[in-house]
């Protein structure tokens, strides 16, 4: 029988059923529980559209090319370590030397890189301007010595080093690409402050000609690959200026004929040109390099055999630890840890051209383009050689192969894009409200703890 209501007879009284639902109905639809407009295909609401506009809005904060840069160059040289560890045990035992011999010394530079990264984060772009040409005079007084006999020593037929003593040795070409942009972007600077840079004259001289001085004194020393990435940097700065496009077109077909020459001339040059895409090594193992390269990266899979497993090392693959240990990292880590250098190289490049685009300063803005374009090119011709689309250029991957050499300069180029970075307007608001937040929180902490008496 059903049970009688007395309060639906008051007037003015609804039914204990109208009462008890309507606000909670009401809640759930103010709350967002089951609302218009929270369902997975309404506007604003879930789904790759959201999740892409987080993405660009994260993307556009003022810190964001900060994080990218330092995290990026960091992540690259501690993984660049532990490959070149696991790359480098064979080579060591094959000389009668400590398996960790080649990464104690990575380790040094490495070390000593970080200090240079650092300081250089900290440094302001006038105390960058004015390292530009005491460090261009010695790299080129360095780069001198390189040709006198008995102070340069050759390595792999390239005579581009001197000894410093122990195991210790210094390229000093390397070095010379961090002065080039350097000098570059002063100069450059300093004539778009003048509104010189409207005429040809004043837009290459005196670029090109310095350029090319550094470019005949590496030649000399046979280093194409170094060369080119030279040339790339040249190039960079020039694009960044505003050259006419038949300024710019002219002053590469001059490169490309003088480098067709060269390679014409060197039957070495030309040989690794007709390894570009081999499958075999070819008459008297010419292409040997290049093909087990590609057997490294083909043995990889989708994860890699593991750190230290690999086969190609084992005397099969030369320069392992050097111009070649991307193939070791895709047999060890497979694709997905090729995939994941690439995906940081991506990362530091696009950073870099962010801070050049969103700069006001000229002198950053040449800056942090000379050095995006030198660790992009750099990676990408290195990568290129050990996949087997371009010709083996004989140049370590920024950041990640063995070589304090190489690795000093490049960690230093680095930390200029951090100092840029951190120069942003926005981003110098942005680190001036978290420094402020985090001391007033501290303070706030310590008023309100209690004497150690009080109960």
């Amino acid at each position: 029988m059903p049970q009688h209501d007395p309060t639906a007879a008051l007037p003015g009284v609804l039914p204990r059923s109208s009462t008890a639902g309507t606000p909670a109905r009401r809640r759930s639809s103010v709350r967002g529980g089951t609302g218009r407009g929270s369902g997975p295909g309404a506007p604003g609401g879930g789904g790759p559209r959201r999740i892409i506009e987080q993405a660009r809005r994260a993307w556009d904060r003022p810190l964001t090319a900060y994080y990218v840069i330092l995290g990026a160059g960091l992540l690259i040289t501690g993984l660049g370590l532990v490959m070149v560890y696991s790359a480098s045990m064979i080579t060591a035992l094959t000389y009668s030397l400590a398996p960790s011999y080649f990464f104690r010394k990575q380790f040094l530079a490495a070390a000593i890189g970080t200090v240079l990264l650092l300081a250089a984060s900290r440094m302001p772009s006038r105390l960058h301007r004015a390292l530009a040409y005491p460090l261009l005079l010695v790299s080129v007084f360095l780069m001198v010595l390189v040709q006198i006999p008995g102070i340069g020593h050759s390595v792999n037929g390239n005579q581009n080093w001197i000894y410093l003593g122990g195991p210790f040795q210094l390229q000093p070409s390397e070095f010379g690409k961090l002065a080039l942009i350097l000098w570059g972007a002063d100069l450059l600077a300093r004539k778009q402050d003048k509104r010189l840079l409207t005429q040809w004259k004043h837009l290459l001289v005196p670029l090109v000609p310095v350029a090319f001085l550094l470019l005949g004194l590496i030649m000399l020393g046979g280093d194409m690959g170094t060369s080119i990435i030279l040339a790339a940097i040249l190039f960079g700065l020039l694009w960044l200026a505003g050259a006419p496009t038949r300024l710019f077109t002219g002053v590469l077909a001059v490169a490309v004929v003088i480098g067709a020459v060269l390679i014409k001339t060197s039957p070495n040059r030309m040989g690794r040109f007709q390894c570009v895409g081999a499958t075999d090594p070819g008459p008297g193992d010419i292409c040997w390099q290049a093909v087990h390269g590609i057997y490294a990266l083909a043995s990889g899979g989708w994860f890699g055999s593991g750190i230290g497993a690999s086969v190609e090392k084992w005397g099969q693959l030369p320069e392992a630890h050097t111009d070649f240990i991307f193939a070791i990292t895709g047999e060890e880590l497979g694709l997905a840890g090729t995939l994941s250098v690439l995906t940081l190289f991506a990362a530091l490049g696009y950073a870099g051209i962010r801070v050049a685009g969103r700069t006001e300063d000229p002198f950053v803005r040449y800056a942090a383009g000379g050095v995006t374009t030198w660790i992009t090119a750099q990676a990408v011709i290195n990568i290129g050689a050990v996949l087997g689309l371009l010709p083996i250029a004989g140049v370590p991957l920024p950041l990640f192969s063995y070589g304090g050499s190489a690795l000093l300069p490049t960690m230093f180029a680095v930390g200029l894009l951090i100092a840029f970075a951190r120069e942003d307007p926005a981003a110098k608001a942005a680190l001036a409200a978290r420094g402020t937040g985090v001391r007033w929180k501290t303070m706030r902490r310590r008023m309100t703890k209690r004497p150690s008496g009080e109960r």
